[in-house]
């Protein structure tokens, strides 16, 4: 694939607890010369990025990261916080305890609440496939397409496993046409991104896409 082909589904993302403001900085100033389709931030620090780079470039962020077991409520009012900061795409975490109970009426339930937070905004649902087996991925598969989310994404990369491709397999068996996929976690080959994008996602969540690219300039 070109170059660009591959940067403009890519998620260029910094999610460490510890990153600073010249880390977000060299972010965002390599998502606005690369192109990237967005970059993926911390909370805190979208109202700052989009007061520093208006709509030079597309913010995402997370929603009850890294673990999902916030109650919806917080997740909602996160959701509105980080719209009114300037973010245009959530990436939100299923509560993974309750697709462990079997409750996937309140993961659709809640994943519908945060979708309606976001009042038109892109929402990605994060599932992290290496806590789930087969049948649990498939439900919530279900559960994503019917609450009307914007895209399934695999993984937070702070849990014990991260993309692989016969998750993105099984995702395309199983939700709606309307519901796109992205693959994150544990992405750091450039031949590892475009077997991805050739399975199917759309998008891609890793820190070293632009990096990897930089070295074949």
């Amino acid at each position: 694939m070109k170059k660009q082909d591959i940067l403009r589904h890519v998620d260029h993302t910094q999610l460490k607890a510890f990153a600073t403001w010249k880390d977000i900085v060299a972010l965002c100033d390599e998502a606005i010369l690369y192109q990237t389709a967005s970059v993926c931030v911390p909370p805190s620090y979208v109202r700052r990025i989009h007061d520093t780079y208006g709509d030079e470039l597309t913010i995402c962020t997370v929603i009850g990261f890294p673990l999902g077991y916030s109650v919806t409520s917080a997740k909602v009012e996160e959701t509105l916080q980080a719209v009114r900061d300037g973010a245009e795409e959530i990436d939100m975490v299923i509560n993974i305890g309750d697709v462990k109970n079997g409750s996937y009426d309140k993961v659709e339930a809640e994943i519908r609440a945060v979708k309606e937070a976001c009042g038109g905004h892109i929402l990605k649902v994060i599932i992290e496939t290496c806590y789930l087996n087969e049948e649990e991925k498939t439900a919530v598969c279900h559960a994503v397409t019917k609450a009307g989310a914007d895209y399934i994404k695999t993984s937070t990369g702070f849990g014990t496993g991260g993309a692989l491709l016969e998750d993105i397999r099984l995702f395309r068996q199983h939700i709606g046409p309307d519901v796109k996929i992205k693959a994150a976690g544990g992405i750091t080959t450039l031949e590892e991104v475009e077997s991805f994008l050739a399975e199917g996602c759309d998008r891609i969540g890793t820190s070293r896409a632009v990096a990897l690219l930089k070295e074949m300039e």
